[in-house]
């Protein structure tokens, strides 16, 4: 295995896992609280299935990434990739503290549609580089927009 490689997969896997634990914080402090007795769709999946589907998601897009940096050096092609990656990050970090820290429902939902189209930016810049890297960031683009239905169901509900 190319050592860049394996460096670039570690890198955006604790980055991207670093995200998602902070990010935690905002939901733990409402999920048993304000979450719990909001009025939800019938479609709304149990609370204990969250945590290990983000923790594959986050595994995956740290994979995506580092694939990506590591053949984007040999192309040096880098930038955009990377500031659409770090971007769609920041916007995963905000929507929790949106939705769960602030208690905003429609923040929230302005929040995952920016994020939605961060995701749709960062999987064609990622493809520019290497198709299997964009590959990787489609079952976080498909929860995304089952997150998206959900938050506006949620919204429209309450």
């Amino acid at each position: 295995m190319n050592i860049r490689l394996f460096f670039s997969c570690l890198f955006g896997v604790l980055v991207s896992n670093t995200v998602g634990y902070v990010s935690s914080f905002a939901t733990r402090s409402s999920v048993n609280t304000w979450y719990k007795y909001l009025n939800k769709p019938v479609f709304n999946p149990p609370d204990w299935i969250f945590m290990p589907v983000w923790i594959i998601l986050y595994f995956l897009m740290g994979i995506a990434f580092g694939i990506f940096f590591s053949y984007a050096l040999k192309k040096n092609t880098q930038s955009l990739g990377t500031i659409a990656f770090f971007l769609q990050l920041f916007f995963n970090g905000i929507w929790s503290f949106a939705f769960f820290g602030l208690k905003n429902i429609f923040l929230g939902l302005v929040t995952i549609l920016i994020l939605l189209a961060s995701i749709i930016f960062c999987i064609g810049e990622f493809k520019k580089v290497n198709i299997f890297s964009s590959y990787l960031m489609f079952p976080y683009f498909l929860w995304v927009c089952f997150a998206s239905i959900l938050n506006i169901s949620i919204f429209i509900m309450n």
